[in-house]
């Protein structure tokens, strides 16, 4: 998590706490975690579309 230690993370999970409350939490959890689950969705269709790309560029160069 790069230069955060156990005390920068816990003290953010405190202010977090803070400032959503207890009830909050899981539903701003849940849409980080729908978000993270987008955007690795597209960055893999981005990939497979570079990938699928290439190998018909590939192809036509054969030619």
């Amino acid at each position: 998590m790069g230069n955060l230690g156990f005390q920068e993370i816990l003290l953010i999970a405190v202010v977090i706490l803070v400032l959503f409350g207890g009830r909050k939490i899981p539903e701003f959890m849940r849409g980080l975690g729908k978000g993270i689950r987008e955007f690795n969705d597209a960055k893999e269709n981005v990939k497979k579309e570079l990938t699928e790309g290439m190998k018909e560029k590939d192809q036509e160069a054969a030619k």
